[in-house]
C-alpha cells in the first residue's frame, strides 16, 4: 500500500472535484462509472440498477453500483457511498487541495476516501494471492438521505453475508465503531379550524396551539429510557398573526441505542403524535426515515478483535467507539450480519466547508481493511441483533 499511495492520492483527487451531491444525479452518477471501470478493470462481476421513482416520490437518484468477487465463503460485504451532502458548484469552490499533512474538499472524508479504500484493499489481496472465499462492494448513492433507494438492496445482500464492513470514516483517533444509535424520523401533519383570531377566535381550533402541546410531551421523552433523545427540529405553521392556524407540521427525530428503547419510544411517540389536546384538531403521522440500531454483537466483538490484531502486526492500536448517528451498518447489523464501521481513513469536520484528511491514515487503514477481508472467515456465527433484526417500522 505504501508504494501505491501516490497513486491513491491522485485517484482521490478526481473524486473530490466531482460534484455528487446526492441530488446531483449526473456527479452521482460520474462516480459511479469511475467504480464500475474499477470493478471492471479489477475482474470483478458488476450490477448497476437505475433509481426509477415512483410518482411523488421526488428527484431521480444515481445508480446503485455492485461489484462481486471470488466464491464461496467467507463471504464479505462491504459498502462505501458514491453522494455526499454538498450542493452543486461545491467542487469548483473548493477542489481537492493538500497543505501539509493533511487533504482538504467535499467528501474527502465523508467518504470518498473510505470509497476508494474498498477498492484499493481488494486490489492489494488480489496482487498477493491472499483473497478467498468472496467479496461483494456496493457503491450506494443515497446514504446521505438514509439510502430511500438503496436499503432494500443492502438488506438483502447482509442477509447472506458472514462479515459486513462499512467504510465511513474512522473517529479520532482512528476508533473504529461497533454500535450506532437506531433513527426514526417522522412527521406529523396537526390539521385545525381557522378563524379571526381577534374578532371570534372561538370558532378557530389552533393547530400550531395543538403543535406546541405536541412538542411540551415528545421532548418529556428525552432519557426516559438510557440513551433517548428525542427532539422536534422544524415546525412550521400558521399565516399571519391574526389567523387561528389552521395547519401545522412537525418534523421529529428520535434515536435510541437498543432496539427495545427505539420500539417503545416510537410507540408513546406515535400515541402523543395521534392524540389531541386542543378540541376541533386532528393529526396525521407518516414516517420520513428509519434506521434500527446497530448493537454491539459477538460478531461485532469477534471483528474487532481481528482488527485489534490486524493493527498490532501493522503497528498501530485499533480501539472502538460507539456513535449516535446512523449510516448503513445500521442496515447491515439490522439484516443479521456482524458488522463493523469506520473503517475508511481519518478525517474530521465532515459535512461542512472545513471538511478533511489525514493522508498519513490512508497506508495503515487500506491496509488494516485488507487485513480484516483476508480474515473474515475467522468471525464464526452471524451474532443476530437482538429484538426486531431487520423488521422495518409499519407506521404510515
Amino acid at each position: 500500500m505504501r508504494r501505491r499511495f501516490d497513486e491513491f492520492v491522485e485517484a482521490l483527487r478526481e473524486l473530490v472535484d466531482i460534484d455528487s451531491g446526492t441530488f446531483t444525479r449526473t456527479g452521482v452518477n460520474r462516480v459511479a462509472d469511475r467504480c464500475e471501470a474499477r470493478f471492471r478493470a479489477a475482474g470483478w462481476e458488476v450490477e448497476r440498477i437505475a433509481h426509477e421513482p415512483l410518482e411523488g416520490d421526488g428527484a431521480r437518484l444515481g445508480d446503485i453500483v455492485i461489484g462481486t468477487i471470488g466464491h464461496g465463503a467467507p463471504r464479505v460485504l462491504l459498502v462505501g457511498h458514491t453522494d455526499t451532502v454538498f450542493s452543486e458548484g461545491a467542487a469548483r469552490e473548493r477542489p481537492f487541495t493538500i497543505e501539509g499533512d493533511k487533504a482538504y474538499g467535499p467528501g474527502v472524508c465523508d467518504m470518498k476516501s473510505g470509497l476508494l479504500g474498498g477498492f484499493f484493499a481488494v486490489e492489494l489481496l488480489q496482487e498477493a494471492g491472499a483473497l478467498e472465499g468472496s467479496v461483494t462492494y456496493i457503491c450506494n448513492p443515497d446514504e446521505e438521505i438514509g439510502s430511500p433507494f438503496s436499503k432494500p438492496v443492502i438488506h438483502d445482500r447482509a442477509q447472506a453475508a458472514d462479515a459486513a464492513l462499512v467504510l465511513e470514516p474512522a473517529r479520532s483517533g482512528g476508533r473504529v465503531v461497533t454500535a450506532r444509535k437506531g433513527v426514526t424520523d417522522f412527521r406529523i401533519m396537526v390539521s385545525g379550524r381557522a378563524a379571526h383570531a381577534g374578532v371570534e377566535p372561538k370558532k378557530g381550533a389552533s393547530a400550531v396551539l395543538e403543535a406546541a402541546h405536541k412538542i411540551v410531551a415528545l421532548h418529556a421523552l428525552n432519557d426516559r429510557w438510557p440513551g433517548v433523545t428525542v427532539n422536534a427540529g422544524v415546525v412550521e405553521g400558521g399565516t399571519r398573526p391574526n389567523v387561528v392556524a389552521e395547519r401545522c407540521e412537525v418534523h421529529v427525530d428520535i434515536r435510541a441505542p437498543e432496539e427495545q428503547a427505539l420500539d417503545r419510544t416510537e410507540r408513546e411517540a406515535l400515541r402523543i403524535a395521534e392524540s389531541s389536546t386542543v378540541p376541533g384538531t386532528t393529526s396525521v403521522v407518516r414516517m420520513a426515515a428509519n434506521h434500527r440500531p446497530m448493537e454491539r454483537t459477538e460478531g461485532t466483538a469477534a471483528l474487532l478483535e481481528i482488527a485489534r490484531g490486524v493493527g498490532r502486526e501493522v503497528g498501530f492500536e485499533v480501539d472502538e467507539t460507539p456513535t449516535g448517528g446512523a449510516s448503513d451498518a445500521n442496515t447491515t447489523s439490522a439484516a443479521g450480519a456482524p458488522t463493523l464501521d469506520g473503517l475508511g481513513p481519518i478525517g474530521g469536520d465532515a459535512h461542512s466547508p472545513a471538511e478533511w484528511l489525514d493522508l498519513g491514515s490512508i497506508v495503515p487503514r487500506v491496509t488494516l481493511l485488507a487485513g480484516l477481508i483476508a480474515r473474515a472467515g475467522e468471525v464464526g456465527g452471524r451474532g443476530l441483533v437482538p429484538g426486531r433484526a431487520g423488521e422495518e417500522s409499519t407506521w404510515s
